[in-house]
Formats: C-alpha cells, structure tokens, sequence
C-alpha cells in the first residue's frame, strides 16, 4: 500500500509498506536508481516472518519530490518524519547498494530512532582514507561517478539519456546489469521474479526523469555529512566477495570505521547475492541474534 506525506519543507514523500501490520517496523532503503518498489521478499513472506516493511522514493525518484542539493545525510530527517507519520517510536533500517550509505546515515544520526542498522553491497566515503576508491568496480561505474565528480550539468546529461533509454524500455537495464555481472549475479538475475522486481523497480524510479539518480550520484561523491565511526547501534555489514558495482573493499573499510560492526563478506557471491540473504538480514534486524549468513 502507498501512501502520500509531506515532509515539514513541504514536499512529498510516496511510502510503501508492505508485509505484517503489527509486525516488526523495518525501513528498506532502495538502491541506484531505484524506487519503493525496490526487490524485496514477498509480502506473504514478510507476513510470516513478522515483518512491517515500509519503503520510500528518495527524493526525486517515483513520487517523491525531489530535494535539489541533498547530501547522504539529509535522508535522516526524511526517515524521522516517515517514523512519525507511522506513528512509529522505533525502528530498524537496512539499504542495498546506494541505499546502504543512507542506512549507515539513519544509523549514525538517528541513534533515540533506530534500533539496529544493514548495509549490503554498500559503497564508503569518497574521501575514505587508505581506501582506492575505484579498484575492482566495474567501468560503467566508474564513468558515472568520475562524471559526476566533474560536476552536477555533466552526469545530469548522461543520466538523463540512460533514464530515457530505461523509460522506453525497463527491460534493457537489467538486460545490461546481466552482461556486466559475474555468474554468481547472473544466476540471481535469471530468476523470473527477481528481474520482475528490477524492471518495476527501475521503471517506477524513473518514470519522470533522472533527477533522483542524478542527485544519488552526486551525493555518494560528495561528502556524506557524517562519519559512520560515531555509529553506536548494532550495525551488520554484508557484501559479496565478487561484487564489481561496489567492490568489496568498501565493506572491509566500513568495518574497520564502525564500532562493533559485524562484516559478513560471502564467497561465490556478488552484487545481486544480497537479495538471496536479504530475508535472513531483516531476521537479524528483528531479532537479538547474530546473524549467520556465512
């Protein structure tokens, strides 16, 4: 079910929840581009994992209106306002890809809100110390962030032309993330279901323009406004081994930067391995145990 809100700068937000209504209140935060309808398990499966699954469009995807300048940090008080609206005191976050830097961003910011925090195949800071940002990631990656590190006319030009080419035909974006993936990817991608999800996911994204997906980009390249080492909730990090969207070294980085933070970093698994462990994550997130996703 979406519904519509609007944040106190007055815009508008569109949530999606989905799964058990008295279940445990869990934020999912989409990936790059993306949407509220980004993969997730069945509704019949959450229901009985007992799970209360509320999604977003970040501003400037799907319904959501855009927020022009927006850091990675600023997703927080869009989550604060979610979490009232619901009528919500506490609640768990998790983010896939480049929802997963906006969940370390609820985690760091919002410690009295959220319980306990996932990032899976998530990317670090630009400014990462010892980190080199760019080693094993993909060179279709690597284009869209050195563009928009070059500034925000040049990567809104060439999102612009990608969303218009997804807007036509949501199908030849997944057709692409398939030839550019390792196999452990390609066998998570064959999955009728899961390229279901992808194809609604990213046509409901960018069903008006680009501006989501640009102003991500930008805000994953620029500074985050937070520094995950201030992160006091239980945090799980989780990446496959093989990934080349963001490369494993991230996650290696996050968890030498978190306090505490349980890394999980799975062999003959890559990118698209989070959606096979996404269900055992939001157990984790619900529960007071460690999660074994070895």
């Amino acid at each position: 079910m979406t519904i519509e809100m609007v944040t106190s700068d007055r815009r508008k937000l569109a949530v999606e929840q989905r799964g058990n209504p008295d279940g445990s209140p869990i934020l999912l935060l989409h990936g790059t581009p993306g949407s509220r309808f980004g993969p997730s398990p069945r509704a019949g499966v959450l229901y009985r994992l007992g799970i209360r699954l509320i999604s977003y469009d970040r501003p400037g995807y799907g319904y959501s209106d855009r927020m022009p300048g927006r850091s990675v940090s600023d997703v927080a008080s869009d989550v604060e306002a979610i979490a009232k609206a619901l009528c919500l005191d506490r609640l768990a976050v998790v983010g896939r890809s480049g929802g997963a830097p906006h969940a370390l961003a609820c985690a760091a910011l919002l410690p009295h809100l959220i319980t306990r925090a996932a990032a899976l195949v998530g990317l670090a800071p630009p400014e990462a110390e010892g980190l080199r940002w760019f080693d094993g990631m993909h060179e279709s990656n690597v284009v869209e962030y050195s563009v928009a590190r070059a500034g925000q006319t040049a990567v809104a030009a060439r999102l612009a032309v990608a969303a218009e080419q997804i807007r036509a035909d949501p199908f030849s974006k997944v057709l692409r993330l398939y030839q550019q993936v390792p196999e452990s990817d390609r066998r998570v991608v064959a999955d009728d279901g899961i390229r279901r999800m992808l194809v609604r996911n990213f046509a409901e994204g960018l069903r008006h323009s680009a501006d989501g997906w640009v102003d991500d980009v930008l805000a994953l390249n620029n500074a985050w406004g937070f520094d995950p080492a201030i992160i006091s909730v239980p945090t799980l990090l989780w990446h496959g081994e093989d990934d080349v969207f963001s490369p494993v070294g991230h996650t290696n980085w996050l968890g030498s930067r978190i306090p505490g933070a349980l890394v999980r970093i799975q062999r003959d698994a890559a990118h698209f391995g989070a959606l096979d462990v996404l269900p055992e994550v939001l157990l984790w997130l619900r529960s007071a145990e460690a999660p074994d996703l070895d």
